[in-house]
């Protein structure tokens, strides 16, 4: 995974000394391109019938508030798109997956997501709302040796660079459950964060998609830059 690490090397590079002036933007209407230096988001494009392609402008906003917060240089202003069984899926340092209904993995496609995991990738998965059943089937798959366990309140993605003491936020209501992250450890390391009542996707949405105010976006966003400078720092 070279290009993976080289990726998340240069990034690292950058991520404190950038804050004193701003990294350049992109080109307009870019996608992060496999094994690009700079930090980049991949979106996982599964099969099984559930909408994969919802949240449709939160990572472009994540990224972009990266770029302009955390001071990375970012490789676009759009998201890849990447299939679980893909070699391309090694290119990326961060990859995201969401949405409504069933996501299911073939035999090959959970291996190669094994792979990636197993070798410094990272998958965030943030429930939309009725995908909870088979993301945990399809996880077993992958790590049927690991669990998904809920993050105390003490872990690091809830502290920097922002902190959260209370655990994630509570963006969209659900079932009216407390808003809760899953990790999954392989080897020692979270490898998988699982974003279950909480949609923090939707809560980086465009302000007119859902109507979220602004305290609830700005409280979304934070969150998920602290997920990305976790995923470059540990």
């Amino acid at each position: 995974m070279k290009p993976l690490l080289v990726l998340v090397l240069a990034a690292l590079s950058v991520l404190a000394p950038a804050r004193r002036g701003a990294a350049a933007a992109p080109a307009e209407g870019t996608t992060v391109p496999p094994g690009a230096r700079a930090f980049g988001i991949a979106r996982l494009q599964y099969r099984g019938g559930g909408d994969w392609y919802e949240d449709r402008t939160s990572l472009g906003n994540l990224m972009r508030a990266a770029r302009e917060r955390l001071g990375l240089p970012v490789a676009g202003d759009r998201e890849a798109v990447v299939e679980p069984g893909s070699p391309l899926l090694f290119q990326y340092p961060l990859v995201f997956a969401c949405g409504h209904g069933n996501l299911k993995l073939s035999p090959g496609e959970a291996a190669n997501l094994r792979r990636y995991l197993a070798t410094g990738g990272f998958l965030w998965v943030d429930d939309d709302y009725g995908m909870d059943a088979s993301l945990r089937r399809a996880i077993r798959q992958v790590f049927p040796e690991d669990s998904l366990v809920e993050l105390p309140f003490s872990h690091a993605v809830f502290h920097a660079p922002y902190d959260f003491p209370a655990g994630p936020p509570k963006i969209h209501e659900h079932d009216g459950g407390p808003p809760r992250l899953f990790g999954l450890h392989h080897d020692g390391r979270l490898v998988v964060l699982y974003s279950f009542d909480t949609d923090l996707g939707d809560g980086l949405e465009d302000p007119e998609i859902h109507g979220d105010p602004p305290e609830k976006r700005e409280a979304a966003l934070r969150m998920c830059l602290n997920l990305v400078h976790y995923v470059l720092t540990h």
